[in-house]
């Protein structure tokens, strides 16, 4: 009793818990293999579209082969859904009564919310693997080495993280998996409004501040820069854009702040 009753002790059974939870996400996916087989096409889809359709279209500033400035934008787009698909799965729980089986069971109050936020890091990580390999059979490749490629993914990785905690918020604070299928959309449009795909200098002003200040465009400079990559900005630009590792961190950090605590009231609520 003691060991849970002290701090490292709560934390400790809070991490057992989650660990056995995001065993238990893992293996209810195995018993749905349509989720497996749609985050394996999507990137896929995601790389033939934009790449080869919309990429004869665009001009990459300073020049350089499309492909390549565009992957990063990718990266960040699939980093981004991290939100919409654990919103749908924690309103399925939420809806089907699973969340009140878990509270009725002794275990640390935060395990729920830390297992389906740890599933998600592993499907993000299957999601980037795979448009990895589309990258690279289409002409991507980073150019400065191991050590920046890693900390680019670790960049992607970290924001997923602290975005995955918006989803379970969100999944917690909606009446039903109906509701949740309906803000789907809603991620797309942000994505868009950013510098994933095209360069924000062509937009009307307004439209230009809000895509620079984007984590998403955030995400992908700084992806850019590690990866060398075109598309990398230059001159006199925003904050974000100038300095977008250190964005993309705080940018992380602030999310965690608001939204684990938020999550963790939600679902404590959610039982009452």
């Amino acid at each position: 009793m003691t060991a849970t009753t002290s701090p490292m002790g709560r934390l400790g059974w809070t991490f057992t818990d989650g660990f056995t939870l995001v065993g238990r996400e893992v293996g209810r996916l195995k018993q749905e293999p349509g989720q497996i087989v749609a985050a394996l096409i999507f990137p896929v889809i995601m790389v033939v579209l934009f790449g080869f359709v919309f990429g004869s279209a665009i001009q990459v500033p300073n020049g350089g082969n499309y492909r390549e400035y565009l992957m990063p934008g990718l990266f960040a787009m699939v980093t981004f859904s991290a939100w919409l698909g654990i919103t749908t799965r924690v309103a399925t729980d939420a809806a089907r009564g699973v969340m009140d089986r878990f509270r009725s069971m002794p275990m640390a109050r935060l395990a729920v919310p830390f297992g389906q936020t740890g599933a998600d890091m592993l499907i993000g990580l299957l999601m980037l693997s795979i448009m990895v390999i589309a990258g690279l059979v289409v002409g991507w490749q980073p150019h400065r080495g191991l050590v920046p490629t890693v900390e680019a993914f670790l960049l992607m990785i970290v924001l997923r993280y602290a975005l995955s905690w918006v989803g379970v918020f969100v999944g917690l604070s909606v009446k039903n998996e109906q509701v949740a299928d309906a803000l789907v959309p809603l991620g797309l449009p942000f994505t868009m409004l950013s510098n994933a795909f095209v360069p924000t200098g062509g937009m009307p002003g307004w439209l230009r501040f809000l895509a620079d200040w984007n984590p998403v465009s955030a995400l992908t400079a700084a992806s850019r820069e590690l990866f060398g990559n075109p598309g990398v900005p230059t001159g006199n630009t925003v904050w974000p854009l100038e300095h977008p590792t250190t964005a993309v961190l705080l940018w992380s950090l602030a999310l965690m702040l608001v939204f684990v605590p938020l999550s963790l009231r939600a679902y404590t609520r959610r039982g009452r």
